[in-house]
């Protein structure tokens, strides 16, 4: 099986590239130089290579310079631009970093590459890039409909078409499925993950030392993946990984927040971001008797089934049993002078309402005392 991919020296081509090894492709890389301000990812690249040539593992690289070309364009990720804006990668600010019709560049260059190696080796060749969700909110050239696009205009301007074709298997997926899918083909390749991923660089802004800063949107997003695997990052930052998590988690939240003042009603945002109760019998659901589930209002986790509800007389719904994947949070609460069991969404933390001992014996005997505006029904 052949197959060439773009290694920026990023984390996700990075991952992709062990994938691909694990699966049995053999691989030709090649990455760009094209006047990137953290052009320390060719030499991170570089590095990579190396590590897998030391452990019998062959992969042809090459690095294409295209900064002639495309040092006349207008970004803050290239030389002389801007300077690269801090916060959350998806926030407006980031569209700065956005270089323009990099990636239809990159691909056209791929395509090439493979069409020739299809011909000269009379094989089948896929184009595998590393694109996820997470680059679709401020990156165009990083959206399906970019890529279905492009490869029919590839197919439509070449002979012998039908021997390549895009591989885009994180297309769906973000930095979190990026790694633990590398952590399993590393494992299968019997390959130091840590080795791997120190010798990459997602930054925007490192320093002259190659230290990756923590503040940039690409930065934000990669140590958030790190802390949601439960791993540290390998990779040198400015300053501690305790320091740089944090201030990612306060990036991620007052992004988030703002989100949810967005989209909920006040009641809604009370309820679920500041723990705040409806009065009793007030709530849309409270006497909801349809069948169907019960969803989390922030981020649309499943919470509970309809045929675990049941009238309590409380005045708000409650439920003797979660649904089996919820997973709902249970944490202490002792903010009205007594002992209590809050409950929140494992998925986005959300207050959900609490839980009490009090519930249908032949249930388990707990009750779920949930408040309306923490949940959106959904009817079967």
């Amino acid at each position: 099986m052949r197959a060439v991919m773009a290694l920026s020296g990023g984390m996700d081509s990075t991952g992709l590239l062990m994938r691909l090894l694990a699966d049995g492709y053999k691989v030709d890389c090649i990455s760009y130089e094209y006047g990137q301000k953290h052009n320390i990812e060719l030499e991170r690249a570089k590095a990579n290579i190396e590590y897998l040539n030391q452990h019998g593992i062959d992969v042809i690289h090459s690095i294409v310079d295209l900064s002639s070309a495309m040092g006349i364009f207008e970004s803050a990720l290239l030389k002389g631009g801007e300077d690269i804006p801090e916060g959350h990668y998806e926030q407006d600010q980031m569209k700065a970093t956005v270089v323009p019709n990099r990636n239809a560049i990159f691909a056209s260059i791929l395509y090439g590459y493979a069409l020739s190696i299809a011909l000269r080796e009379n094989t089948n060749v896929v184009i595998a890039l590393g694109v996820h969700s997470g680059d679709h909110a401020i990156y165009p050239d990083c959206r399906p409909e970019f890529y279905s696009a492009l490869e029919h205009a590839f197919i439509e301007g070449n002979w012998d078409s039908e021997k390549v074709s895009f591989h885009l298997p994180y297309i769906e997926g973000d930095k979190e499925l990026i790694l633990r899918d590398a952590s399993l083909a590393i494992g299968a390749l019997n390959l130091d993950f840590d080795v791997v991923f120190a010798n990459t660089n997602t930054s925007y802004n490192p320093d002259e030392f190659g230290r990756s800063s923590g503040t940039s949107g690409a930065d934000v997003e990669r140590i958030l993946a790190f802390h949601a695997i439960g791993r540290k990052d390998p990779v040198q930052y400015v300053n501690s990984w305790e320091d740089v998590l944090e201030s990612a988690l306060r990036t991620e939240a007052s992004h988030k927040d703002k989100q949810y003042l967005d989209r909920l009603s006040d009641l809604q945002y009370q309820v679920t971001r500041k723990s705040a109760t409806e009065p009793a019998f007030s709530g849309m659901y409270w006497d909801e008797k349809r069948h169907g589930n019960y969803r989390c209002i922030c981020c649309d986790h499943l919470l509970f089934e309809s045929k675990s509800k049941y009238d309590s007389g409380c005045g708000w719904p409650s439920f003797h049993t979660e649904h089996e994947s919820s997973g709902i949070l249970r944490i202490a609460d002792n903010s009205l002078g007594h002992s209590r069991v809050e409950v929140k969404c494992a998925s986005c933390d959300a207050h959900l309402g609490h839980v009490f001992e009090d519930g249908p014996a032949d249930f388990g005997g707990e009750r779920y005392c949930i408040n309306s505006a923490s949940m959106e029904f959904e009817e079967e």
